[in-house]
């Protein structure tokens, strides 16, 4: 061998194999797909439970705070007030009225103010209007109890005019019905609204001997 070939031969460049394999390389790339693949199981998992954690607690507020309780009313008592000032006399040949005040309840559980509008209560002999009591619109505060007081003029001369009229001033006792309807309205959080109507029918028993209130029964209806 000559020596200008064995010059070639020893300037021959080297081949070095490469730092990282392919399967290294590989291994390397699907390391990092499962590790992202966990987080995204992760954050997935966090986003649910919150959600779930929300509905639970909007499940459990709507059956208790949120929840819309239906007012109540009632009457507390009713009373005929200045008979010392009408002669019994008079009463029954219609020359003069009866002046009816009850006083009436209206209970509000909720955790928001209950709006009522305008409304009145009527007082009926037989199926005769004999007396009206006109109440404007207010509002019962958040699990507040309103006080009210209806002063009815009951009118002899209608109640007289009744065929049953005679008859019941002999049996001794009159019996007349109060009927009572509020309409309103619950708003809570401006996120659940509801129209309720509240009905309210007494039955009234008056004796004759002493113009007194000898019995009452009240019955309430709520309508959605």
């Amino acid at each position: 061998m000559s020596l200008r070939y064995q010059k070639f031969v020893s300037e021959k460049p080297q081949i070095h194999p490469l730092s990282i394999s392919v399967d290294e390389a590989l291994s390397t790339e699907l390391e990092k797909q499962q590790q992202g693949f966990l987080k995204c199981t992760v954050c997935c998992g966090i986003i649910a439970a919150v959600i779930l954690i929300i509905a639970v607690v909007m499940i459990v507020l709507g059956f208790t705070v949120l929840h819309i309780k239906n007012p109540k009313l009632r009457m507390n008592s009713v009373a005929i007030i200045g008979l010392d000032q009408v002669n019994s006399t008079d009463l029954l040949n219609r020359n003069a009225n009866l002046t009816v005040v009850a006083d009436v309840s209206m209970k509000n559980t909720n955790v928001e103010k209950f709006k009522f509008e305008t409304f009145n209560s009527s007082l009926v002999y037989r199926e005769t209007v004999v007396g009206v009591e006109d109440v404007p619109g207010g509002v019962v505060d958040a699990r507040k109890t309103m006080r009210l007081k209806l002063v009815y003029e009951m009118m002899m001369a209608k109640m007289a005019g009744d065929p049953q009229f005679g008859s019941d001033i002999t049996a001794g006792k009159l019996m007349v019905r109060s009927y009572t309807r509020v309409n309103g309205r619950v708003n809570i959080l401006n996120i659940i609204k509801r129209k309720v109507t509240v009905t309210m029918n007494c039955s009234i028993a008056i004796n004759v001997t002493t113009w007194g209130i000898a019995d009452q029964d009240c019955k309430s209806h709520v309508d959605i």
